[in-house]
């Protein structure tokens, strides 16, 4: 799901590999996960009162050269006045080791450093981007990305986030010429995630703003609703096309087509799993009639 409108923001930032052909393509687009977003708005609200924004390092993989796809995040040490920026670049480190330690399974997919966060309604800025130059050295060869979150807790500004890429502009190389251009950025979580996400969102419509853990029935409840629902809303499009009242949508009639089984295939597709069906009910009632009637002709010798 897209997060927040495209805006465009300059500062200025340079990335030594950026002169470089054999450098990987930019990103083209970003998606995030909501562990990684908890544990940014976890980091702003733990915040000292002289802190106006937070950063920290975002961890991912990339699917692609153009994508990244951002799990995980965690805080890094920093302090900002009007003369000077300063990052803990050994604490940053150490953290990314521990997160990888901690993670114990070889066999999980291997995160890497992908970029940063800030939690800045101000936009972007000098500082920023040196703290990015400082990331595309950490990224290296891969371009870093920013994430940049607005908490909705300033006056006449929504919640959102925005991604970027940095692109170098000027003719000398210097740290802070650069260009941040934003790229997509759309919100993607797995089934055990979206549990919770249900759950969190439960308790926005509750009277004191909690929610228990629902038992395995209440969520079977919840679950077919929620299906039956959705299902009504497809039916309903559906209907509207044939009536037409509404303008069709090929891509999205191939994608309800894939999604409901019922694509031909070499075997006969949602047909022959529906024949396939309909043979074993019939095969149980013929076999049910049967022994009914044996049961009564064995009763009816017994007489």
């Amino acid at each position: 799901m897209p997060l927040g409108p495209s805006n465009s923001a300059i500062c200025v930032q340079n990335t030594s590999q950026a002169n470089h052909s054999t450098t990987p393509p930019r990103p083209t687009s970003l998606t995030i996960h909501p562990t990684a977003l908890f544990s940014i708005l976890d980091h702003y609200l733990r915040r000292t009162d002289r802190q106006h924004r937070v950063i920290g390092t975002l961890l991912g993989t990339r699917p692609t050269p153009s994508t990244v796809s951002v799990t995980h995040a965690f805080a890094v040490l920093h302090s900002e006045t009007e003369e000077q920026v300063a990052v803990d670049m050994e604490y940053h480190r150490s953290m990314f080791e521990m997160f990888v330690r901690g993670r114990g399974d070889a066999n999980k997919e291997q995160l890497h450093i992908v970029g940063w966060y800030a939690t800045d309604q101000n936009g972007l800025g000098t500082y920023s981007a040196l703290i990015q130059n400082f990331y595309e050295q950490e990224t290296a060869p891969y371009p870093a990305v920013h994430v940049a979150l607005d908490t909705g807790t300033e006056e006449g500004v929504g919640a959102g986030v925005r991604a970027y890429v940095s692109s170098p502009v000027g003719v000398t190389p210097r740290a802070e010429n650069c260009v941040f251009v934003p790229i997509p950025c759309e919100l993607r979580f797995r089934d055990a995630e979206r549990a919770g996400l249900d759950l969190l969102l439960s308790s926005a419509t509750s009277p004191n703003g909690t929610a228990a853990p629902t038992t395995p029935l209440s969520s079977l409840h919840d679950a077919l609703l929620s299906t039956s629902s959705a299902l009504s809303g497809v039916l309903a499009y559906v209907q509207a096309v044939l009536h037409g009242t509404v303008e069709p949508d090929p891509a999205l009639g191939r994608y309800l087509w894939s999604v409901l089984g019922t694509v031909p295939d070499e075997e006969g597709g949602w047909a022959t799993s529906l024949q396939d069906t309909l043979m074993v009910s019939y095969l149980a009632n013929l076999v049910r009639g049967e022994a009914e009637v044996a049961a009564r002709l064995v009763l009816a010798g017994g007489t």
